[in-house]
């Protein structure tokens, strides 16, 4: 009988994570941990189960416009499968969205949170993206004063009942650009009941089979010319009815080729007339999306640490049964460095990830003082940026882990690496992302905050680890400091923008760095934390700053 190779098969992927529980034992007390945990194992188990068959059937069973019925009349319809509604029956269930909110969980809702996205996001065909856009709306509608608006649909976006769970897209770009929304186009008409008539077109819409959406258009009232640039944008929640089948106010061009994300209904469309709600004051709609950016760009970040994780331990999974040149590939040397590699990277990803989220959950409770704000408000893109980054490279290591079958579609791995692309694109590309940074140093110095942080944690780490990591990791971070200071006193705006991506990754990297050596000496981490510090240290310091 001809060999048959045992296939890649999905992996509970918090039973065989220990980095992952070693974060949660640092980020949570012991007695939230007890409670949740059963929560972690569940879904877990799911990874392995439900969510694996339900993605493969998304993929398989992609969306599809109708734009018209039988008799010829616009109806503008996006057919999904049956699994694309289980997966969102299953987070709402599963609280994904909702324990970012519970109140019992204190400060540490978002980390408990993070968990759950954590497991859900690589497992679920990136329905994860509508829930990031819902998170993010009800953020923006609590905090904006739209108190009606809120009472109304606040609700509905937490809701754990599948029954009344509702998503939210996010209607922003336009064909004059992602992040620079200042050439909106979009006009917002007042209608005699308060609300605003959209009209406008709009080039990406994410989730647009969703209940509702915010979107940005600037207030056309007849009488005075619209503001231009982005001060004269104002947000605006818009729900998305039906009625007698037809589309109301909107019409769906055409759903967007993407590299992937293909589960994912993504389209492009144009607004005629669609009443939308005014969130927040006239005029202040970027500060406003300010607001909704940090949860997506957490989410961002938390989803990269997933696509990871999956990578790395079905590789390592994998390499415990297949053979090559007479032994498991396990078992050969260079192997097992290249999986070590990967899982040095995905640690101090998945490190970084969880210091947001409990800095998150700690301003969401009124808990932070202004030194940890400024760490806060430079962590959310430092973190989205280089963990997109990292993403994309430790998944592409992970399918080269199979060979020639990481290549084939219909093993179902090529899939991985064509949704991790995504990471470094949506919510800001690392150039983007590199120059909220800068502007983040120049409202509220930031960066020079964050790297003060590190170099007092830097000098405290335990004398245990070993000392060539920790000075490489200090003379690492002192020229990275020196060098960023000169560029920020040295006038030249030109030269401080060339170099900010290389100065973001850096600084980046430092933080993972610093967080896996604390994680190493901590009380109860796993025996492989000490390599992964070094190994990290390593690969990722080993060029100097210049």
């Amino acid at each position: 009988m001809s060999f048959l190779q045992d296939p890649p098969r999905p992996v509970d992927l918090y039973a065989v994570d220990p980095i992952l529980r070693s974060e949660l034992r640092r980020h949570l007390p012991a007695e939230v941990f007890e409670a949740v945990q059963g929560r972690f194992e569940q879904l877990g188990r799911d990874t392995a189960g439900c969510l694996y068959d339900w993605a493969a059937e998304a993929e398989a069973q992609q969306p599809v416009h109708v734009p018209f019925d039988s008799w010829g009349k616009r109806v503008d319809r996006i057919d999904t499968c049956p699994a694309w509604g289980h997966l969102k029956a299953y987070s709402a269930t599963q609280g994904v969205v909702a324990t970012g909110y519970e109140t019992a969980l204190g400060e540490h809702r978002r980390v408990v949170q993070a968990t759950l996205l954590h497991l859900f996001s690589a497992s679920s065909a990136i329905f994860s993206c509508p829930l990031a856009m819902t998170d993010a709306a009800a953020r923006v509608l609590i905090d904006s004063g739209s108190t009606d608006l809120a009472e109304r649909l606040v609700p509905k976006l937490l809701s754990r009942d599948p029954q009344t769970f509702i998503t939210s897209g996010q209607w922003m770009t336009e064909r004059s650009g992602g992040s620079d929304v200042g050439g909106t186009e979009t006009l917002a008409r007042p209608n005699p009941d308060g609300s605003f008539a959209l009209h406008g077109e709009k080039w990406f819409t994410s989730a647009t089979t969703s209940e509702m959406a915010l979107a940005l258009g600037r207030i056309d009232d007849g009488v005075n010319e619209p503001v231009a640039g982005s001060r004269g944008l104002t947000v605006f929640a818009v729900d998305v009815v039906r009625r007698d089948d037809q589309l109301q106010g909107v019409r769906v061009d055409r759903l967007k080729d993407k590299l992937g994300t293909k589960a994912l209904p993504t389209a492009e469309i144009t607004l005629e007339g669609v009443a939308g709600w005014q969130v927040g004051e006239v005029g202040r709609g970027v500060p406003t999306i300010a607001t909704m950016l940090n949860i997506t760009r957490f989410y961002n970040a938390v989803s990269s640490c997933s696509a990871m994780g999956k990578a790395l331990w079905w590789a390592r999974d994998f390499a415990g049964r297949r053979e090559a040149f007479g032994e498991l590939i396990q078992d050969h040397p260079l192997h097992a460095w290249t999986l070590d590699g990967m899982e040095a990277e995905y640690a101090g990803a998945l490190a970084m990830a969880f210091e947001v989220a409990s800095k998150l959950g700690r301003f969401e409770q009124g808990l932070c003082d202004e030194s940890e704000l400024r760490l806060l408000r430079g962590l959310i893109p430092l973190g989205k940026l280089t963990l997109g980054k990292q993403a994309v490279r430790v998944v592409s290591e992970g399918l080269e882990c199979f060979g020639g079958a990481g290549y084939v579609e219909d093993t179902g791995l090529p899939v991985m690496l064509r949704d991790a692309q995504v990471l470094s694109i949506w919510e800001g590309t690392t150039n983007v992302l590199s120059l909220d940074l800068l502007r983040a140093e120049a409202k509220d110095g930031s960066m020079r905050a964050l790297i003060e942080d590190l170099q007092f944690r830097s000098q405290a780490l335990d004398e245990g680890l070993p000392l060539a990591s920790r000075s490489t990791l200090r003379s690492t971070l002192e020229r990275l400091a020196s060098g960023l200071q000169a560029l920020l006193t040295g006038g030249d705006r030109g030269a401080l923008e060339a170099r900010a991506r290389d100065a973001a990754l850096t600084l980046g990297y430092l933080t993972q760095a610093v967080l896996l050596g604390e994680l190493a000496a901590a009380p109860g981490s796993d025996a492989r934390a000490t390599g992964r510090f070094e190994r990290f240290v390593q690969q990722r310091l080993s060029a100097p700053w210049a």
